[in-house]
């Protein structure tokens, strides 16, 4: 009988502490009201929670649900939930609270973390959803401060008992039967392409990052990134254009993530030709489409900085686009996505599953870093997109003679926009439930700068007369804001393809975001 105990697995966080100790005095985090938090204070702090957090017993196999922003807070006791080996799970505070319980419900949550501004969104779920624990991250007027139980304890080594195979995170995302799909991240993938990003920024450089979007998502990975490579995160609440210029200046920031819609936000505010970018290395970009006049805008008011990403939640980055390649375009005159970003393979396969040849289109098809484990208790749904260790991403492209991957169209029926994925089925299936909506049909529109919004046309119930503002207000309700439309199209029919189904191309063509259109309201 074998006695030893199993080898012990370093995952991020026990990398990332030991970054934090080489250099205690360096800044870590700068937080939006200005105060430092040294790297040392970073690591002590997550010592402290991660004790408290096992003593109120989350360990490896545990859930713990974040429903908080952009405060250090929240990042630390992330830190402190992984180095347990239990998972995370972060809820968008722009979905509606019947939405946040059935995730809360699916992943069976240990602990509710909220921050001290979200009561009133901490409470309304906890009316729907109960948790065994719930815990502020901070004083506040409700609930019980984790933090303040950390801080009687002594910053000791927590000994991690994390596995490669482990779920770092569970990313929720919509899904077209009205049930969110899990994606579950394990700690051995994330660790793998964590280190692989960390290690392209030159050593001793000292990265400082901007977070001014939300820490659940991208800029949470490239916060990982930034303290890995020994760098510093200035943290911010929320994308503010005029306030993001003055930090990029004060804070002689480095790196910044933006989604495109963001980053045209930036060059299209007043104050930016008086803004020093200077200190600018890495402007990423990505979740959406990009217009290549606006970046081309973008280079010549930031310089040769910009870094494009084309990924999803269930690969992580697939591809990147170099600052001297964003002139590379395809047939008819389309920009690429870039070549394969580090350590991921990209094959086109067509509905057989074989690869084609350079400059065929077909599926895009995917092997990377930090590509997922599965759907949160969904095999069949796993099993569907990943095939023998390769994801299939939905979207249709093409990999040209060099290299460079250029993307298509969509098999995935989903409008991207700022915040997140609108799953056009999902809205249509609220809307009916609409007493003056007899039909409808939900569909992405593309603007001038090729970000996306999300329109309906609706075939009102008879004697019924239906508003934009009404629309929005039960969909804001029901769904959140991120699914209610930009505009409502009031039509007699809704047109059909030739198999009978809405044809989502010709309503997307036939209508573009004119405010003095006729037909839109």
């Amino acid at each position: 009988m074998n006695n030893n105990p199993r080898p012990a697995y370093e995952s991020y966080v026990d990398t990332l502490l030991k970054v934090l100790s080489r250099s205690p005095e360096r800044p870590a985090l700068i937080t939006a009201e200005g105060r430092t938090v040294l790297a040392g204070e970073l690591r002590d702090d997550v010592r402290r929670t991660a004790a408290e957090l096992a003593g109120r017993g989350i360990g490896r196999g545990s859930t713990v649900v974040f429903l908080t922003g952009n405060q250090p807070e929240a990042l630390l006791a992330r830190y402190a939930v992984n180095l347990l080996g239990a998972r995370a799970v972060f809820l968008d505070q722009g979905t509606a609270p019947e939405a946040q319980a059935r995730i809360v419900a699916t992943v069976g949550a240990s602990m509710l973390l909220v921050a001290p501004a979200t009561r009133e969104a901490a409470e309304a779920l906890r009316a729907l959803a109960p948790v065994p624990a719930v815990f502020t991250l901070g004083p506040a007027a409700f609930g019980e401060d984790l933090l303040a139980h950390a801080a009687l304890r002594a910053p000791e080594r927590v000994v991690s008992t994390v596995r490669a195979e482990d779920d770092w995170c569970i990313r929720f995302t919509g899904g077209t039967t009205g049930t969110p799909k899990g994606i579950r991240m394990a700690h051995g993938p994330y660790r793998e392409a964590l280190a692989l990003h960390a290690g392209r920024i030159p050593s001793g450089s000292r990265p400082r990052f901007l977070a001014c979007t939300p820490l659940a998502h991208m800029a949470g990975i490239v916060a990982d990134i930034t303290l890995l490579a020994g760098g510093t995160v200035v943290l911010r609440p929320a994308f503010d254009a005029g306030e993001v210029l003055t930090v990029l200046g004060r804070e002689r920031i480095t790196d910044i993530w933006l989604l495109p819609p963001l980053l045209y936000e930036l060059l299209d505010h007043p104050a930016l030709p008086g803004t020093d970018v200077s200190a600018l290395r890495r402007v990423f970009y990505g979740g959406t489409a990009a217009s290549a006049r606006r970046l081309r805008d973008a280079a010549e008011a930031f310089g040769p900085v910009l870094h494009g990403w084309y990924g999803q939640t269930e690969a992580g980055n697939i591809a990147e686009v170099l600052p001297h390649e964003h002139g590379v375009t395809g047939r008819g005159g389309r920009s690429t996505a870039g070549r394969a970003a580090p350590g991921a393979e990209i094959e086109i396969r067509d509905a057989d599953g074989e690869v084609l040849a350079a400059g065929e289109s077909g599926e895009i098809c995917v092997r990377t870093p930090m590509m997922m484990s599965g759907y949160w208790r969904q095999p069949d749904l796993t099993a569907e997109v990943l095939r023998d260790g390769w994801v299939r991403t939905g979207d249709v492209g093409y990999v040209d003679a060099e290299g460079y991957l250029f993307l298509v169209d969509r098999l995935k029926d989903m409008v991207v926009v700022v915040g997140g994925h609108v799953y056009p089925a999902e809205l249509e299936q609220l809307l009916l439930e609409h007493p003056a909506v007899a039909r409808c049909a939900a569909f992405g529109v593309r603007r001038a700068d090729e970000s996306e919004e999300v329109h309906v046309a609706i075939v009102p119930a008879a004697g019924s007369q239906v508003g934009l503002d009404a629309i929005r207000e039960f969909v804001t309700e029901r769904k959140g804001a991120m699914y209610a439309p930009r505009a409502v199209h009031i039509v007699d029919r809704i047109p059909l393809t030739g198999v009978g189904k809405p044809d989502k191309k010709l309503l997307s063509t036939t209508w573009a975001p004119d405010p003095s259109s006729p037909t839109a309201i």
